[in-house]
């Protein structure tokens, strides 16, 4: 028995999210079909780094499977990628470690969270940007950034259909928010992620920017642990995974 660690991209734009559902497409599903008929019918189970909601993107979301079967890595991804649609990319395939988990081993993530901001629409953008037609003061939410910043309880950044049990206690190394011409780029480096915690934050950010809150109350907002003193979850389709992070890398 081998144990397979692939890193994939794929544009969620047409799926239910990664994980598997009864009524909904899925990435998790693509993938072990296309895995299942590798394995002349036989059902194999992914684990991946994290689950992505309907709408997300990812440039390099990583999962692992365990197989009877001896391919070479190069095959294993040619397989899969001629089995999957387009919309998903193998990018790499390796072989790991018995103990290798995609999820419980991961040490960081990176996201990235787009804005266009302009009045008019672009129909060109509209599955991988979120289109805010109103003016935001970038040095304000600069600012704010750096108030998320290092461990808290991100209790207040959880969407409240939520199924973790447990700490919500989570370490944020970076937060950052740039805008070149009409994009605005948003970039979360952290230990872990709750459910809509990344959308939260940038919702949360773009108050500031319109005016609508000061950087200065997010400490005490945070430790209320109150999800409705926090900014609105911004929409899906500006998010993508871009990094998952490993001890040995």
């Amino acid at each position: 028995m081998e144990k397979m660690k692939c890193t994939l991209s794929y544009d969620g734009t047409n799926y239910s999210g990664f994980q598997i559902q009864e009524n909904g497409r899925t990435i998790q599903g693509e993938i072990e079909k296309a895995l299942k008929k590798i394995h002349k019918g036989k059902s194999i189970r992914i684990q991946a780094s994290g689950r992505t909601d309907a709408g997300v993107h990812a440039r390099a979301q990583v999962i692992h499977f365990e197989t009877d079967l001896y391919l070479s890595e190069e095959s294993w991804q040619r397989a899969l990628n001629t089995l999957l649609p387009a919309d998903i990319y193998i990018h790499q395939v390796v072989e790991v470690p018995e103990f290798f988990h995609a999820r419980f081993d991961a040490i960081a993530k990176e996201y990235h969270y787009f804005v266009f901001n302009r009045k008019e629409r672009d129909v060109f953008r509209k599955n991988y940007f979120y289109h805010f037609p109103h003016a935001l003061d970038i040095e304000a939410m600069q600012a704010a950034c750096q108030y998320f910043i290092g461990e808290h309880d991100f209790t207040a950044c959880c969407s409240t259909r939520s199924t973790i049990k447990g700490s919500k206690v989570r370490t944020l190394t970076k937060l950052s928010c740039e805008k070149q011409g009409d994009e605005i780029k948003f970039v979360v480096r952290g230990n872990g992620f709750l459910q809509h915690m990344v959308r939260i934050i940038v919702g949360t950010l773009m108050e500031v920017g319109q005016g609508l809150r000061n950087p200065e109350e997010i400490p005490v907002l945070l430790e209320k642990k109150d999800r409705r003193l926090l900014g609105k979850t911004v929409p899906a389709q500006g998010l993508y995974l871009l990094e998952v992070e490993y001890p040995s890398e």
